[in-house]
């Protein structure tokens, strides 16, 4: 709890008071070119997932491994974040022997496939701001293409951003197709059989990235 709670104190600090850009400013891929990098902060950001099946669910971290954002103003405009998938683990399952075994399938060739993919990336190609939106709340959408496995997809999801202080922090949950990514293990949408082994398709990453410049 500690591990994340801190990170999540601090992004709060810069996102409390951080004012929204415009969508002017937020949006120009000419401004995301010429826009200074803040570096990320792999002991200050956290990665949380959560993944069902039909019977059950784990959820667990994984960490950063490096990124940057790209602030130009008071706004994220951009940035390339690495995820090292060989830091996966499950919080949810607290026997070593079991962990292993979690973490080993999750890591071979039916799911991600660590030893020849050993990262994941997502790089933001647009920053709006979502309209009218309140103080706490997610302020505005991320559009970027994740790297998962050495497939490429287009994602947009709500986010909490702000720049203050010479910090900048996006905090949010994005949800992922896994079988767009070729990750078809266990999914009814491809062996109609599998009843309540199936593992659905979907599942969640919640994350909040600082950086600093």
């Amino acid at each position: 709890m500690k591990k994340f709670l801190l990170p999540a104190l601090f992004a709060v600090a810069v996102l409390g008071t951080a004012p929204v850009a415009s969508a002017q400013k937020m949006n120009s891929s000419k401004m995301a070119t010429k826009a200074p990098a803040y570096k990320l902060q792999p002991q200050l950001s956290t990665l949380g997932w959560e993944g069902k099946a039909v019977t059950h669910g784990h959820n667990g971290t994984m960490d950063f491994a490096d990124g940057e954002l790209l602030v130009k103003g008071n706004a994220i405009v951009g940035g390339t974040v690495t995820v090292n998938m060989k830091t996966m683990k499950a919080t949810d399952i607290t026997d070593a022997e079991s962990q292993g075994k979690f973490v080993g399938h999750m890591s071979s060739d039916d799911f991600f496939g660590v030893e020849k993919n050993p990262t994941s990336t997502f790089k933001i190609v647009s920053v709006a701001p979502i309209k009218g939106a309140a103080k706490d709340a997610n302020n505005a959408t991320i559009t970027g293409d994740m790297t998962i496995k050495g497939v490429t997809q287009r994602l947009s999801f709500p986010a909490k951003v702000g720049v203050k202080d010479g910090v900048a922090a996006a905090t949010g949950t994005m949800t992922i197709d896994r079988t767009k990514f070729g990750l078809k293990y266990g999914s009814k949408s491809f062996f109609d059989s599998i009843g309540d082994k199936a593992i659905y398709d979907n599942f969640d990453l919640t994350f909040n990235v600082i950086a600093k410049n």
